[in-house]
């Protein structure tokens, strides 16, 4: 039987260990079709209900096994439909390869049905490596490359094969000119470091400081230990950035949480008080929320020459991986044993504790969003994997999710796009079918994708071991996210046609499906509504009713601003005097007495 270019395409993805290509089938990619189905569906065919979906869940893949995700569609609408998962990769630096159609090569250039210019349509997204594949010889190296180079890049890059050429039968390519041959799939591994003299004067800069902070990002997730050790040395407080919310666990007493306007108070505080700052693996954009220009002198460790001394004026720049990098300037570090500043971080991520579990257990109508999140943090168990939706629903997540244990947690958090939760979610299930998996999702994502992709869980969840997988969904009936930055940045009230939801139980979706479902709508059962979700065998959502007044304070927020606010929404906000109440019983939260 003659080897076409689809199966040889299937054969090398079987060889770089690509168990799923997320996707969605259609003419332009009928001989991959075909050569999946000769395969045996291997590696295996997952079919999401939309390629933006695909992507979104080869996106969740990656970032949750740390292997390349692959995503595959067919020409014209179906690669302009990858596009906003792939954007996503980009941004957050996740390792996608995305394999698309094209019309035949016999109709390019004739208008033909379905036919983009996909080079000029893929060139920006897919700019570390894209390439169309036109005679069979191009193969194995276009994919290998595209493959090594998503890897190495942490990237998205992108395949195109013409229709025609996926049914060629294939050649490899030989020894002859102009022919490139290709090596056997493999992983690569370097350890990166500063020279000696660049680490030399990152431990001056941290010696001297006496106020130092800790910045981290996604980066330094395979140094967890060493920046325990640079924390303890130096007294140092440890703010993340929210791609990088699971790097540490929040029950160490220095770590101050989130930053930015998701972020904490303690965070807040950790940067505008000090006099150091040493920023490992984190592109954080905002640096109104870094220290002063000017206050404090700062040290990077990136892996990625391009955003060392990116966001802040950075005394000492240090090109290398996180891990290797701090193994090289520990030993130079010296043990601060004034720890005054240290005493301060921690009496402050202690009442910032007792100040967000006050404001959780707040009334609302019907239940403060911010409880579910909390009740969440009760039970949830220590290898699990947490995925949440763009929205007011980030704030909850990147405030009152408590890391602790294995958990591994993730978002969109640059592109900051609508519906990856739940694909994520599924992605996240491919790449680890024996832990648990959670989605915070608000009921607006929900409406755009979430709903159908509940029939993408419900399809395969057969495959893993524990089916585990609760979708919680913040039901308020508003697109919520943006009628509070309406309130507080357009000085406008609520605009109800276009922020108000149209009425739907997702409860009731999900057993129409076979999943479970799980209604909400008394703060009192949240806390065994979540328990009985994570213990179910079955994939559950929960539909929990809350309030979309309740505001997502950031924490430098004074009471001046609250004030100003007010003002705008008492214009003619259809719920001015509820959500007035509300931000100021949340906001006073911070002024009362902690534990001791």
């Amino acid at each position: 039987m003659t080897t076409t270019v689809a199966d040889y395409v299937l054969q090398r993805l079987r060889e770089w260990d690509v168990e799923q290509v997320f996707g969605y089938p259609g003419d332009g990619i009928n001989g991959l079709v075909t050569a999946f189905g000769a395969a045996g569906n291997e590696p295996r065919f997952v079919q999401a209900r939309h390629e933006e979906m695909a992507a979104f869940e080869a996106v969740g893949y990656a970032k949750f096994s740390g292997r390349v995700g692959v995503c595959v569609a067919t020409s014209g609408p179906g690669a302009i439909h990858l596009l906003n998962g792939l954007y996503d990769a980009k941004l957050d630096h996740v390792p996608v390869v995305a394999i698309v159609g094209q019309t035949a090569r016999s109709a390019m250039g004739g208008s033909y049905q379905q036919e983009v210019d996909l080079q000029s349509l893929f060139k920006d997204v897919a700019s570390e490596y894209l390439v169309e594949v036109n005679v069979p010889e191009q193969l194995p190296n276009a994919l290998d490359r595209a493959i090594r180079t998503a890897l190495a890049q942490r990237a998205p890059t992108a395949l195109i094969i013409p229709a025609d050429v996926q049914e060629l039968p294939y050649s490899p390519p030989g020894h002859e000119f102009k022919h490139v041959p290709s090596s056997p799939p493999g992983h690569p591994r370097a350890k990166v470091v500063p020279p000696d003299e660049e680490l030399t004067r990152a431990a001056e800069v941290l010696n001297a400081g006496e106020k130092v902070a800790i910045l981290l990002g996604q980066g330094a997730r395979n140094a967890v230990t060493e920046v325990r050790e640079v924390a303890e040395l130096t007294g140092a407080g440890v703010a993340k950035a929210l791609l990088g919310k699971d790097v540490l666990p929040d029950d160490l007493p220095y770590v101050t949480g989130a930053i930015g306007l998701l972020g904490t108070r303690p965070s807040y505080e950790l940067m505008h008080d000090c006099d150091t700052l040493l920023i490992v693996g984190s592109g954080f954009p905002y640096s109104q929320f870094l220290p002063p220009f000017g206050q404090a002198r700062a040290v990077q460790i990136d892996l990625d020459a391009r955003f060392l001394g990116l966001r802040y004026p950075t005394e000492v720049t240090l090109l290398g991986d996180a891990k290797s990098t701090l193994e090289r300037l520990l030993p130079l570090l010296e043990r601060k044993t004034e720890r005054a500043w240290r005493e301060r971080i921690e009496k402050n991520v202690t009442e910032w504790t007792d100040t967000v579990t006050r404001q959780a257990m707040l009334a609302a109508d019907p239940i403060n969003p911010m409880r579910i999140v909390h009740e969440l943090s009760e039970r949830i168990p220590e290898d699990a994997i947490v995925t949440a939706d763009s929205g007011s629903t980030a704030n909850w997540y990147a405030r009152n999710l408590r890391i602790r244990g294995r958990i591994r947690a993730s978002l969109s958090g640059t592109l900051a796009t609508m519906g990856p939760g739940v694909p994520y979610a599924i992605g996240a299930k491919f790449a680890h079918p024996d832990r648990p998996v959670i989605a915070l999702v608000g009921d607006g994502a929900m409406q755009m994708n979430g709903m159908a992709e509940l029939l993408t869980l419900a399809r395969y969840r057969e495959l893993w071991p524990d089916q585990r997988c609760v979708i919680c969904v913040f039901h308020n009936g508003d697109l919520n996210q943006v009628t509070w930055e309406l309130r507080a940045m357009g000085g406008a009230p609520k605009f109800g046609p276009s922020q108000s939801l149209p009425e739907v139980s997702y409860a009731d979706f999900a057993r129409g499906i076979g999943l479970g479902g799980i209604a909400v709508d008394d703060p009192e059962r949240l806390g065994d509504a979540w328990t009985t979700a994570l213990n179910a065998d079955v994939p559950t959502v929960l539909d929990v009713r809350c309030d979309p007044e309740v505001p997502p304070i950031p924490p430098h927020a004074t009471f001046e601003q609250i004030k100003s606010m007010t003002e705008s929404v008492l214009k003619g906000d259809p719920h001015a005097w509820h959500l007035v109440a509300q931000g100021l019983k949340t906001k006073v939260q911070e002024l009362l007495p902690t534990r001791t």
